[in-house]
């Protein structure tokens, strides 16, 4: 092992050691105490957001630093805004009909793996629920991300420590290493992993040892309808496939159409800033785009459509916003029919739903279970088929995919963590926020169900005989009239001796 090596994770045990230390501080805050933190950490991240998006942007060179900006405020002021009323404090249920309580419990230090495609706003995410769950938080940052995350980390945990928090609430490996980032995820003090990354660093959370938040890749249907309004459904494949350059994993990564509205599709694509590109132009979009062994290629990852073209040698217009390619088949020898970072789009067109349905039951088989697929339809029935046989976790409807699955443009719970059940080989399907954080502690009372069984009804009449038994012939006659005016003369009998 090198001295490199060896001083990271000298580190990361510092920050850990640190983070327990605030942890302890933690523990005693009040639900007052938590919202006044986490509303000065989402405030300042929220002030913070270009800063931080132009930081990420230089550092990684990936993604538009306009849609950064967009990211950085979801993961702040719209996620504090729709988890700022939760109890994750105390009593946080009373169940009075079956008279069981539940007390919120931290579930303590936490490991927080960071990727580099969203390396400021899923820091800033992860450290306002685990605040908001009254956890502590220390971060792996991806390797090309490491100042910007770390600036993101620091800024969350000044801004806590301004509103009465612990020093150290929120930390960041300043000098990650592999080794670092397995000290982390495995050290005795730290409790839970919020991993989101690559399919291998979620593996590595998975076989730590320690329970784990990860989230599985999505490849991403999108499937139009004869029934969906065409325009306003390219509309919403493009903003979402373009956004950040694609680099949201429930981010479009196929067009599944019906061949009565295939030309009319097609049209509105190229009307749109679409790029179609024939066979020869696909053949060499894959080449560009997918590795010979699988797996996008991580120069393309978070570049414009402009840009991979010009890695493709493709000739495209200057307004091209997405390129779209053509395919027949799904897997291996289809390679652009696999999850791609980058705004790229396969192209399916089938005879009528249920074969489409079946196209995009495939492509979710290759590298997509448990995510997210995207349904433009104004057929009530045709989507309740797709929600029922889909082995997805979101069915998002007319709405664009990436917004739609954050919770930016539907009524799901704004997160940029997205569980994928057990499809996905993930804990939960749920969008991840602060009650996942949290341990539930239940308080629970005798409902009378024991009382009701012959047994104790048998027992109880004997304990009452073997009493009655013990009485005077007065007293036992007393008992058994429950005679209001015989008790009180009972009573005060006893009283008198």
């Amino acid at each position: 092992m090198s001295d490199t090596d060896l001083a990271s994770i000298a580190e990361t045990r510092r920050l850990i050691e640190r983070a327990s230390a605030a942890q302890a501080r933690l523990i005693e805050f009040e639900q007052a105490d938590v919202d006044r933190v986490c509303a000065a950490m989402a405030e300042e991240g929220f002030r913070a957001a270009a800063a931080l998006a132009r930081q990420a942007v230089d550092e990684t060179g990936i993604g538009r630093y306009e849609d950064k900006i967009i990211k950085n405020e979801f993961a702040t002021r719209t996620v504090w805004e729709a988890i700022r009323e939760m109890r994750t404090v105390g009593f946080i249920h009373d169940d009075q009909v079956n008279r069981v309580y539940e007390v919120a419990v931290p579930v303590g230090v936490l490991a927080g793996l960071v990727p580099t495609t969203n390396p400021t706003s899923t820091a800033m995410f992860k450290a306002i629920i685990s605040l908001k769950a009254r956890n502590a938080i220390v971060f792996s940052p991806h390797p090309r991300a490491t100042k910007c995350t770390a600036a993101a980390a620091k800024l969350m945990n000044d801004a806590a420590v301004r509103a009465g928090a612990p020093d150290g609430v929120v930390s960041c490996i300043e000098h990650p290493t592999m080794e670092a980032t397995d000290e982390l995820m495995r050290h005795r003090l730290v409790a839970a992993i919020l991993a989101t990354g690559g399919s291998a660093m979620v593996r590595a959370a998975y076989s730590s040892g320690k329970p784990a938040y990860g989230v599985g890749p999505g490849n991403v249907p999108a499937f139009i309808s004869r029934s969906a309004d065409v325009a306003a459904a390219v509309a919403c494949i493009l903003k979402s496939k373009s956004f950040d350059n694609g680099t949201i994993c429930a981010s479009e990564q196929a067009i599944v159409t019906e061949t009565a509205i295939e030309q009319k599709v097609i049209a509105e694509l190229i009307a749109q800033g679409a790029y179609m590109c024939d066979e020869r132009a696909r053949d060499a979009l894959q080449r560009v785009v997918m590795q010979p062994h699988g797996g996008v290629n991580p120069a393309v990852v978070g570049k414009s459509a402009l840009e991979v073209a010009v890695m493709a040698g493709l000739d495209v217009p200057p307004g091209t916003r997405v390129l779209v390619a053509r395919l027949n088949g799904v897997g291996k020898a289809h390679p652009l029919s696999a999850e791609k970072l980058c705004p790229v789009l396969a192209f399916y067109v089938e005879s009528d739903w249920e074969a489409a349905c079946l196209r995009c039951i495939e492509l979710l088989n290759y590298g997509g279970l448990g995510h997210s697929l995207a349904i433009h339809c104004k057929d009530e029935a045709v989507i309740r088929e797709f929600a029922l046989k889909k082995p997805v976790n979101r069915i998002l409807v007319n709405t664009p995919s990436s917004h739609g699955a954050i919770g930016f443009s539907t009524g799901l719970l704004p997160s940029l963590t997205l569980g994928c059940g057990s499809w996905g080989g993930n804990i939960t399907s749920d969008n991840v926020g602060p009650l996942h954080l949290i341990n539930r502690k239940r308080v629970a009372y005798d409902i009378g169900r024991i009382a009701a069984t012959p047994e104790y009804v048998a027992a109880r009449a004997q304990s009452q005989e073997g009493r009655r038994a013990r009485l005077s012939g007065a007293e036992a006659e007393a008992l058994r009239r429950l005679d209001r005016a015989a008790i009180t003369r009972l009573v005060d009998s006893y009283l008198s001796k």
